[in-house]
């Protein structure tokens, strides 16, 4: 008889496990609340502009094509991938510019301008950063990982060492590079995580190597359009797929998942029930009545929530020459902007912003001689009841100073179509922990860099994916949990079914 699963939430994470469990023969429904599957791999647009309002970014794009394959299918048969160079435009405040590419001369060439000692480091730095890659494949990329017991198994203690647990992103990089803004550069990488350099464990200075070793894309048409590939691929599969259909609660039976009952009181039964909800979000909405709040309590001080961001969605009437697809304008004092947001949980009064044009790529995500402007900078999670509504409009003034100075001259009067997007909102959204936009903090002494286990420790047959489990946040890693988590299922199912055989 084929195992019933029911899947909460119709993100990438929930869109990958259901394809996988759909192509093996399991009874696959998955339920989310919104009219539409992607969860954070959203779009908001308006008079002829488009934009992604989740992940602009494509990395690692061998998990997507991966899955597909897993399902007999091409991937590019569903999408059309392009690679971006030079992959970012980065801008300081003294004016100086560099264009980050994963073309090693012409790389090589623009750290020179700032240092030439430090350019001599490059290839030292990415042999690095390519081995923690090399290291992760046999382990972080391969299996659902539970902690440090499970990466002790896997890995050589030569190996182990090498990967550097006892020291941070930061100094990882202030090993190779002495001059700060070449450190602010590469510590910057870990906006994919969400998570402090100052804090974040070294072996994820890979991502160095996952941007300029691997290549950063761009998907035709937006990044959405990642989304409806893989709810067409659900739906060849004949997955059981309901839109608007919110979740009110867990079923359960002693110390087992059984269900879940729907806002409207319909009630489903399952065999196992997977939450593409955040962990702790699942906890405290789902089943609040149904766990120990001491242990509750232990979970939320290991796994706090990464960033949120504070997010304009600009249309503007000209172009900007002189920006590419991803830009960085840079704070002019890391260190204070890391600690504000990290450690004081305050905004940084002087931010990175990040700003997306994917019109540079795609002239269909803009009207003609105009340009989409994504503009990001992130802000702490929320706190118990925070509201950034009578923040907002400072905030955004901070931002528009700071890009006007910077170079984008007459910004604020070139805008003919704007949408924000707050913290508040972000959580609302997708009921993220605190507005969380990638899931759980990288943090290597509250959690060594690990996050949740895709099984749930506190009730049997409930299992969790997206950006609070292994691997973590961004589209590659939330789609790979995806498959991490089937792969666990799977591998459950058949040491049982072993069992009573041989029984």
């Amino acid at each position: 008889m084929e195992k019933k699963v029911v899947i909460i939430g119709g993100g990438l994470g929930g869109m990958s496990v259901g394809i996988r469990l759909a192509a093996d023969n399991y009874d696959v429904t998955i339920l989310e609340k919104g009219g539409r599957l992607g969860g954070k791999l959203n779009k908001r647009g308006g008079m002829g502009y488009t934009f992604d309002i989740g992940p602009t970014i494509l990395t690692m794009p061998w998990v997507l094509e991966q899955l597909f394959h897993h399902v007999n299918r091409n991937l590019s048969d569903y999408l059309h991938i392009k690679r971006i160079e030079p992959q970012w435009k980065t801008f300081f405040e003294d004016g100086t510019v560099i264009d980050l590419t994963c073309d090693i001369p012409e790389l090589i060439k623009q750290l020179e301008s700032v240092s030439r000692d430090d350019a001599n480091e490059v290839f030292s730095y990415l042999n690095y950063c390519s081995k923690m890659y090399e290291y992760s494949l046999k382990s972080f990329y391969k299996k659902s990982l539970t902690g440090l017991t499970d990466l002790r198994s896997m890995h050589s203690v030569k190996e182990l060492l090498f990967m550097d647990p006892l020291k941070t992103i930061n100094q990882g990089t202030k090993r190779f590079f002495k001059n700060k803004k070449l450190q602010q550069l590469f510590n910057t990488l870990t906006m994919y995580i969400g998570s402090s350099p100052y804090h974040a464990p070294a072996f994820l200075s890979q991502l160095a190597h996952i941007q300029l070793g691997l290549g950063i894309y761009y998907v035709e048409g937006g990044m959405f359009q990642i989304a409806d590939a893989m709810s067409r691929v659900l739906h060849e599969l004949e997955a059981d797929v309901h839109l608007n259909a919110q979740v009110k609660r867990i079923l359960t039976s002693g110390t087992k998942a059984t269900g879940v009952e729907l806002e409207n009181g319909i009630v489903i039964d399952a065999d196992l029930v997977i939450s593409n909800l955040e962990v702790i979000p699942t906890y405290k909405t789902l089943l609040k009545d149904s766990l120990n709040s001491k242990q509750l309590k232990q979970e939320e001080e290991k796994f706090p929530p990464t960033v949120s961001g504070f997010a304009l969605l600009l249309g503007i009437k000209k172009q900007y020459h002189n920006l590419t697809h991803h830009n960085f304008f840079f704070s002019d004092n890391p260190d204070k902007e890391f600690d504000q947001i990290f450690n004081k949980g305050v905004p940084a009064d002087d931010p990175t912003i990040y700003v997306g044009i994917s019109s540079k790529t795609d002239q269909s995500q803009a009207p003609q001689g105009k340009e989409n402007f994504f503009v990001l900078t992130h802000v702490p999670p929320l706190s118990e009841g925070e509201c950034w509504e009578n923040k907002k409009e400072k905030y955004r003034k901070l931002i528009f100073d700071k890009l006007e100075r910077m170079g984008l001259k007459e910004l604020n009067n070139n805008i003919e179509f704007e949408y924000t997007l707050t913290p508040n909102d972000f959580k609302n959204l997708y009921g993220s922990n605190g507005g969380s936009m990638y899931g759980v903090v990288s943090d290597r002494k509250k959690n060594g860099g690990f996050k949740f286990p895709s099984e749930s420790t506190l009730l049997e047959n409930l299992y969790f994916v997206g950006g609070s489990t292994h691997p973590g946040g961004g589209v590659s890693y939330v789609t790979l949990s995806g498959q991490l988590t089937a792969d666990l299922i799977l591998s459950k199912d058949i040491k049982s079914n072993l069992k009573k055989e041989i029984s």
